[in-house]
């Protein structure tokens, strides 16, 4: 008797199911939006259970899991990008009548979500000098005080905080603290160790290494505040694809050979830029003498490769970044190129200006040899 031809239900319903999969180094990648239940019981159970691949299946958990263990956390939540963790985590904890109060040296993407949507929301939104001691930071500080935000070092100008101190006087007045936790990238400096409750990284930056991926992540050890994270996840929608986690993981696994190298380069071209005499000061908390060398120091188990430099008054910056071949202009940062770019449009939002003594310019020490920056840098500098 003839079989007859496969019709549509055949298509969709003949894989027979899998068995054990192989095990290899790395996650396995599912795709999929919809998750199949064991049972009709299962379809609400919520606790036991996923329901959604949004969610994230095998990759995003591995993802996971290995932050944790990186960040010492309870728990961590993935983000479609670095400002989605911050301003996610900030939803998540915050509510119409808190104020909150940020260090005035925050990404600048941070201060955009905070004067544009945190305040239409009824948040009360204060900066704050990254200079301010601890008890003079709380001294006055509002009732409904809720939660305070850090980001040492500081974007642009690498201002360090004193990160323990800031957070323990939090803790004492049930104030919440998060910190931006990128340039550490939760290798060199672990927040979570130092009483902060929420560190956050863009992923983006040196987890994924490659200038290639969006992600970002807050890591909590309270299981309460980690607790809130998920929701807020869940209430937003946000999602995290398992190809982008398995890359992300894959970065992961090299980020201490990497952020070796880039500290490692990044505080020799630091050094050399010292004995300029186009620059006026180079802005490196791991140099000796440096502004926060001293927290650095403490606190840190090494440097990345992002700090900034001063020129000399009247130098042409964009000039001085033209001219350079191998330091590509750009935003971003923790890839395996070096990058630089011009700080003082960036400069003019903040609410405690300081003088720097000229063009402020940051750069980011990739992966390439070290003397091939420094002639490249030489020759952009002898043209200022």
């Amino acid at each position: 008797m003839a079989k007859r031809p496969p019709n549509a239900t055949d298509l969709i319903h003949g894989d027979a199911p899998p068995g054990a999969l192989a095990r290899t180094v790395g996650p396995p990648i599912q795709k999929g939006s919809t998750v199949l239940l064991p049972n009709a019981a299962a379809l609400y159970d919520d606790e036991h259970f996923l329901t959604y691949g949004r969610t994230g299946l095998a990759a995003q958990a591995a993802l996971a899991q290995a932050l944790a263990g990186l960040e010492g956390a309870a728990g961590v939540a993935l983000y479609p990008s670095g400002v989605a963790a911050l301003s996610g985590a900030m939803l998540a904890l915050l509510k119409a009548g808190d104020a909150v109060r940020i260090v005035d040296t925050v990404y600048k993407p941070t201060r955009r979500f905070c004067d544009q949507v945190l305040t239409r929301y009824g948040v009360e939104v204060e900066y704050y000098d990254p200079a301010m001691p601890a008890d003079h930071l709380f001294a006055q500080a509002p009732a409904n005080l809720r939660l305070v935000l850090l980001e040492s070092p500081g974007s642009l100008t690498l201002e360090m905080q004193d990160v323990a101190a800031i957070a323990a006087a939090a803790r004492a007045r049930g104030v919440l603290t998060v910190m931006d936790n990128t340039w550490g990238a939760g290798w060199l400096f672990r927040p979570l160790d130092h009483g902060v409750d929420v560190s956050v990284q863009s992923l983006t930056k040196y987890v994924g290494g490659h200038s290639d991926l969006f992600m970002g992540s807050a890591a909590a050890r309270n299981p309460a505040v980690f607790s809130k994270l998920s929701q807020g996840i869940t209430h937003m929608g946000w999602a995290v694809a398992g190809d982008d986690a398995y890359q992300m993981l894959r970065g992961l696994r090299t980020l201490p050979v990497r952020m070796g190298r880039h500290g490692e380069s990044g505080l020799k071209i630091a050094t050399w830029l010292t004995e300029q005499s186009q620059v006026v000061k180079v802005l490196h908390p791991a140099l000796p003498g440096a502004p926060g060398h001293e927290l650095w120091r403490r606190d840190y188990t090494g440097a990345c490769g992002l700090f900034s430099i001063v020129l000399k008054p009247g130098n042409d910056a964009d000039g001085f970044l033209d001219a350079l071949k191998l330091f590509g202009l750009g935003f971003s940062w923790g890839g395996f190129e070096s990058l630089a770019l011009a700080c003082d449009p960036q400069l003019k939002v903040r609410r405690y200006p300081k003088a720097y003594g000229g063009p402020v310019v940051r750069l980011h020490v990739g992966l390439e040899d070290p003397d091939d920056l420094i002639a490249d840098l030489a020759q952009a500098l002898a043209g200022v």
